[in-house]
């Protein structure tokens, strides 16, 4: 949606999911994202055409044999997030979803980036350079794959060395119902807690020899 200025409208991740969560939709690092149970990969392809028939800005889709998924997202070198275009979208893909008979299940969801401890800025060019991915608009500190398809990077900066723990780490952003059902299953394969001091936002864990996730929330 644009305004009378001809400016693209934004919207919070809150907004997108308190309007959006009853049908399934969760917002991710990715954006907003849902995922459709199909009965098999030509009724997926056929759900994929439909939404393609829709107007509104272009979601980046996932076809598999089992469903699709779904993300909505506006990338341009001014901005990365959420406009009312995209909930609009989302009203209009939920209601051709339910014609089709497909239900939204939002415990399929979930987004994975790769996090690098840094001290300075000298890494990011190597890996921009090395992964071919671009500079995230609005945040310096992130890398993200033009095409989508690969886990995105983030470069956390520090103060000093760390010798005696990791420096890189992977971040699992989940839907906030989600969250701690799967750092339970985590728990009890050998994990350990590390700090949930930043929930529900985020909880730190590591595996059984020290090396470290985060698991977020997002919306």
């Amino acid at each position: 949606m644009i305004n009378s200025e001809g400016d693209v409208v934004r919207i919070r991740p809150k907004a997108f999911h308190e309007a959006m969560a009853a049908a399934g939709w969760r917002v991710l690092g990715e954006g907003g994202c849902a995922y459709f149970r199909t009965g098999s990969f030509a009724e997926g392809a056929r759900f994929v055409q439909e939404v393609a028939q829709l107007s509104g800005p272009a979601p980046d889709v996932d076809l598999r044999p089992d469903g699709v998924t779904v993300r909505l997202v506006t990338v341009t070198e001014e901005y990365y997030g959420l406009t009312e275009a995209h909930l609009e979208l989302a009203r209009e893909i939920s209601a051709l979803a339910e014609k089709l008979g497909l239900r939204a299940d939002p415990a399929a969801v979930q987004g994975v980036q790769v996090t690098l401890d840094a001290l300075g800025d000298g890494v990011l060019p190597f890996w921009r350079a090395l992964l071919g991915y671009e500079l995230r608009a609005g945040s310096p500190e992130d890398l993200i794959d033009p095409r989508r398809r690969g886990a995105p990077f983030y470069f956390q900066q520090m103060d000093e060395p760390r010798p005696q723990r990791n420096r890189v780490h992977v971040d699992v952003w989940l839907p906030y119902d989600q969250a701690e059902a799967r750092i339970a299953a985590a728990l009890a394969v050998g994990g350990r807690l590390v700090t949930d001091e930043h929930a529900p936002g985020y909880w730190v864990l590591a595996d059984p020899e020290g090396n470290e996730a985060c698991v977020g929330t997002c919306g």
